[in-house]
This record gives structure tokens, C-alpha cells and sequence, in this order.
């Protein structure tokens, strides 16, 4: 227990004054009326790659993904107006039809919000963009930068640790989403926060999160 407290007090120092690393990036949107402001970072996996922006106390993470269908120059934004679509069905051929069909949208765009409503991790509030015909508008500055503004609203639903994952995963547990915290803190980048599938069950409690004032600017390298 006591080399348990050790750890758990070392990682609130961690927490406290390490504070992400700074870049140049800039993020802010009202969520249900509340200012969520910090500094974005890009993230790539592969030939796929997304916008992050995270906060912690509580940890928030807000997901944006732009796709174009572009499968030899997935690096490369266009400006212009994306199309809004559903979270967990972006790439589909109804929507790529649309986009090509109307000849407006430059491509798609998906965003995905979690919030921890209860600590430590124990319960969530997830938002989903959906196909609601909603747009973001995507500007290029002269350093490369993507800008974009966007309003909106998402599909929310709510997510409790699973008792099971509570009992069985025990002390470990903790001690992982305490770890996960503090990286998130640290860094700017979302360790974790994500509660699907990750031992967390959605609750029956739905509603509507909804996005105004939305801007961003990332510097792609």
C-alpha cells in the first residue's frame, strides 16, 4: 500500500506541473454553452491521420477526422466546405456518391467529444457527429496551416465503468487510469480516454451536445 501511495503521489506531481507541451496550435468551441479552449496536436497512424484536442479537469477530448478519399495523398487538405457524417460510418459509398454527386464538399469530415463526467474515469459523456447535413469550412493559411470553423451538434450518450472491470481490474486498474491521466496531462495527446470497448457500458440516457463558436488552426509539419 505504501509503495501504492508513492506512485499515486508521484504521478499528481507529474500532473500538476508538467502541463502539456506547448505548440502553436489553437483550438476553442463552446460545448452546451461551456468554452473548451487548448492546444490541438495531429495525430498518424498509418495512411490515416486526425486532430486531437484535449483538456484535463476533467479530461476532454474532442476527435476531428478529414477525409477526401484521397488514398495517395492522405496528407493533403483541401480548403474548402467538408461534410459532417456519421462517426461510425464516415467512409461509405452514400457518402461519398453525395460528395461527389453535388460537387460542393470537398469530403468528409467526423468528430467524436468525451468527457469524463465522474473521476476518477468512472463515467462519461460521449458525443457522435451524424449525418445531419452539417459542414465545417476548412482554410489553408500561407505557413500550411489548416484552419477550420465548424457548429454542430452531436449524438450523446452516457458510459459507466462496468462493475466487473471495477472489482476485477482492482488496483491495476486504477493505477493504469492514473498513468493514462498524468500522459494526458503531460503531453496534449488523449491516453486512453476513449470508453468503448474498454470496459465501460452505455447507459440507456441519451441526448444532444451541442457545438457553436468552433475554430481551429494546425500546423500540419
Amino acid at each position: 500500500m505504501k509503495s501504492f501511495l508513492t506512485f499515486i503521489f508521484l504521478l499528481f506531481i507529474l500532473n500538476t506541473s508538467l502541463g502539456q507541451l506547448a505548440n502553436n496550435n489553437t483550438f476553442s468551441v463552446q460545448v452546451d454553452g461551456k468554452d473548451f479552449v487548448t492546444q490541438p496536436r495531429r495525430i498518424k497512424i498509418g495512411p490515416h491521420w486526425w486532430i486531437t484536442a484535449n483538456s484535463i479537469k476533467p479530461d476532454k477530448m474532442l476527435r476531428v477526422w478529414l477525409f477526401n478519399w484521397n488514398k495517395d495523398k492522405s496528407d493533403v487538405v483541401e480548403p474548402g466546405t467538408y461534410l459532417v457524417v456519421d462517426a461510425d460510418k464516415p467512409d461509405t459509398k452514400e457518402n461519398k456518391k453525395k460528395v461527389e454527386d453535388l460537387g460542393k464538399y470537398k469530403g468528409v469530415v467526423v468528430m467524436k467529444y468525451v468527457e469524463e463526467i465522474r473521476e476518477p474515469r468512472m463515467e462519461y459523456h460521449v458525443g457522435k457527429s451524424q449525418n445531419n447535413d452539417e459542414t465545417m469550412e476548412v482554410k489553408i493559411a500561407a505557413d500550411g496551416s489548416i484552419e477550420a470553423t465548424f457548429n454542430g451538434s452531436l449524438a450523446g450518450s452516457y458510459w459507466k465503468e462496468k462493475t466487473t472491470a471495477t472489482v476485477f481490474g482492482g488496483l491495476g486498474r486504477l493505477v493504469n487510469k492514473m498513468e493514462d491521466k498524468a500522459t494526458t496531462s503531460a503531453t496534449g495527446y488523449d491516453s486512453d480516454i476513449d470508453p468503448e470497448g474498454n470496459g465501460y457500458k452505455k447507459q440507456d440516457k441519451t441526448d444532444k451536445i451541442i457545438l457553436t463558436n468552433g475554430k481551429l488552426k494546425l500546423k500540419m509539419k
